[in-house]
């Protein structure tokens, strides 16, 4: 059994602009079959990091907006508050991020809300009685929508390989305690021979878990929330996360955090991947590194794992741009993202998100 994954190119004519292609999308994947009049509709996005500008085009969500209007439901973009200590850490300094990228009313046609409240604390505790997880928590406001619209940036991340439809429903609606969860296990580890002392992961360590030993950077990990955040801030590169041990436990955590966002929304979500500006690294950085491909497009389906897959072969099917990060795996049909990442076996979420029925990994692409 196959998905069907709807899919637009970036191509335009006078006739027919981008942003209207992205209409003809939405109709495509059914919109109009998947919310119901009046429904309180979240779209879920991620509303870039201050200073990081490979964040989905505004105008490009309004159009988002104006189809889930059309089919006769109520939409509102929303995020949950970060682990790590940024610009999208508590309720105000989130909005106000959002705004200043461009995510206003005015341009966007849809209020702004903060899925898990002001300090990230507003969550709901959904049963799952899976491998790793009895019961997740969620954003109480991505619970209580009635449907959801998951609008995702597709790019390479560090700890996922990627990051799409389900880095963007399971990591990015879970609050403060539910992304602690899933990032638990991945304390860290220190060089010290890179290390110099200079105090800068002490000085941002939001939980206080670096302490410095004889001017060497040394890590509690009974303090670490696993966020990460010291790997960026280092100057010397002298933190990195341990991969063979925690990658594969974080992918099924996050796997397993996208199962209890959907578990009360049967036919009742949407998801599309912008396949644009793909970054090596998370839009949660302050600022993001040339793209390794050309803008693909954007694909639609209501199977997470079918867009995600399909998302992964359509960036992998083409050569890579010159001058980027990426310096592995650059040919036509070569991994990228193993060629970012080569600890990071992506493939692991895929799997396992098929193995718990959130969808199937095989899909047959049609193109708009």
């Amino acid at each position: 059994m196959t998905s069907p994954v709807y899919f637009i190119d970036m191509r335009a004519t006078i006739k027919e602009n981008f942003i209207a292609k992205i209409g003809r999308l939405m109709e495509a994947a059914g919109i109009a079959t998947l919310v119901d009049q009046r429904d309180l509709t979240a779209v879920k996005i991620h509303f870039g990091e201050m200073g990081n500008a490979a964040f989905i085009r505004p105008v490009y969500v309004r159009k988002v907006v104006e189809m889930i209007k059309k089919a006769g439901a109520v939409p509102f973009l929303t995020d949950a508050n970060t682990l790590y200590a940024g610009t999208r850490s508590d309720a105000p300094h989130h909005l106000t991020t959002a705004i200043a990228n461009g995510f206003a009313y005015a341009v966007v046609q849809a209020p702004l809300i903060i899925a898990d409240g002001l300090r990230g604390k507003n969550e709901t505790r959904v049963p799952i009685d899976q491998k790793r997880f009895a019961s997740v928590y969620i954003g109480t406001d991505i619970i209580e929508a009635d449907a959801l619209v998951s609008v995702a940036h597709f790019k390479g991340h560090e700890l996922s390989g990627f990051g799409g439809t389900i880095k963007n429903v399971g990591m990015g609606c879970a609050s403060r305690k539910g992304k602690m969860a899933q990032h638990s296990g991945l304390s860290p580890k220190i060089s010290g021979e890179q290390c110099i002392g200079c105090g800068e992961c002490q000085d941002h360590c939001s939980q206080h878990a670096i302490a410095m030993v004889e001017e060497k950077a040394q890590i509690d990990a009974d303090l670490c929330i696993g966020c990460g955040e010291c790997i960026l801030i280092c100057p010397n590169e002298a933190i990195e996360v341990q991969w063979s041990r925690s990658i594969p436990v974080f992918l099924e955590n996050m796997v397993e955090y996208t199962l209890g966002v959907l578990k009360g929304k049967p036919g009742k979500a949407l998801f599309l991947n912008f396949i644009t500006d793909v970054s090596p690294a998370c839009d949660c950085y302050p600022s993001n590194d040339a793209p390794i491909v050309k803008n693909i497009g954007v694909v639609a389906a209501t199977d997470p794992v079918a867009i995600d897959q399909a998302s992964v072969d359509l960036v992998n099917a083409e050569p890579a741009l010159a001058g980027t990060r990426l310096s592995a795996n650059t040919a036509p049909g070569e991994d990228k993202f193993k060629g970012i990442y080569p600890q990071v076996d992506w493939e692991i979420q895929l799997d396992y998100a098929e193995k718990l029925g959130l969808g199937t990994r095989k899909y047959e692409l049609v193109r708009i």
